[in-house]
């Protein structure tokens, strides 16, 4: 399939540098790029775990903090570290 795309001409000039250097096409370097970048991009979605909940026994905040504000939690999660 033929197409059209604008790039950068210091982008263009490289590539077509590297093309010839390595006695390639800069269609076939341009090809190799998109595979690599479209195979990264798939496996780094495959490496995103989803969040997920980690149970945990016990009988749920301690009495002082089950009606407490986020200020008072944050507080005393903090207290003592400057």
């Amino acid at each position: 399939m033929k197409t059209t795309i604008e790039l950068p001409d210091d982008l263009l000039e490289r590539s077509k540098a590297v093309a010839r250097r390595e006695n390639s096409t800069l269609k076939a370097l341009i090809e190799e790029g998109l595979r690599l970048v479209l195979r990264a991009r798939a496996d780094s979605r495959k490496r995103a775990t989803p969040f997920a909940v980690q149970p945990f026994q016990g009988d749920g905040l301690s009495p002082e903090f089950a009606g407490a504000s986020w200020e008072k939690t944050r507080d005393e999660i903090y207290r003592d570290r400057g």
